[in-house]
């Protein structure tokens, strides 16, 4: 189904009433604070809820039904973690961490899960920074329209645990960043068509190792 509104947003992705209601409150604030920070490309905002909404939706149903714990690094706007957070926030012990070193961002994305009721935490800083409770692996990374493959893995790598899955969605020189991103690490992926993008994939990624290291993460 090609998602362009959102009324064909709510039947591609099969959500209820309520949580239409916050992501219609979401794009309102975004709409609202896009005229005085720069919170996406202005040329997308008429294409929204496929550009943004749908792109970063699609995530949700492409993680495990267990998966609790999610990070997603350099959050932005909140594609696609603030999305992915309401349409799981009624997931027992669904629990999302927003990673944005721009304290603008911060302060929009705090408002939104205000708004949303979304099961959110912001973490202002550098992706460098990040620091996870100890001996807490996340179940899900995510990084959308962020870096390269190499660079994601490359910052995110301090994270990973063994049973921790990568969801990045990546345009048309995805075949490039996996070859370059090989020189470096080793892992297991599935690339799956975006639902958003004819154009686009989504990568799942599992069993993260270095390839100097030859060990697990």
């Amino acid at each position: 189904m090609q998602v362009l509104d959102a009324e064909s947003f709510s039947a591609a992705a099969s959500v209820s009433r309520e949580t239409m209601e916050r992501l219609k409150a979401y794009e309102a604030l975004l709409l609202k604070w896009q005229k005085s920070i720069n919170l996406v490309s202005s040329a997308t905002l008429t294409d929204l809820w496929r550009r943004h909404m749908w792109d970063s939706g699609q995530l949700a149903a492409m993680a495990p039904v267990e998966a609790k714990r999610w990070v997603d690094l350099g959050s932005g706007a909140g594609f696609p973690g603030l999305v992915v957070a309401v349409l799981l926030r009624d997931r027992p012990g669904f629990q999302m961490d927003l990673v944005e070193s721009d304290q603008r961002k911060c302060v929009f994305l705090r408002e939104a899960a205000r708004i949303t009721g979304a099961p959110v935490r912001v973490h202002a800083c550098r992706i460098e920074d990040f620091v996870m409770e100890e001996g807490v692996a996340p179940d899900i990374i995510s990084a959308r329209a962020l870096a390269s493959l190499w660079q994601i893995l490359t910052w995110s790598a301090p994270f990973w645990g063994k049973s921790t899955i990568g969801l990045f969605p990546k345009g048309r020189n995805v075949t490039d960043e996996l070859t370059g991103s090989r020189k470096d690490w080793i892992f297991e992926v599935e690339a799956n068509a975006s639902q958003s993008d004819s154009s686009g994939t989504v990568l799942k990624l599992w069993g993260l190792k270095h390839a100097n290291l030859r060990r697990d993460l």
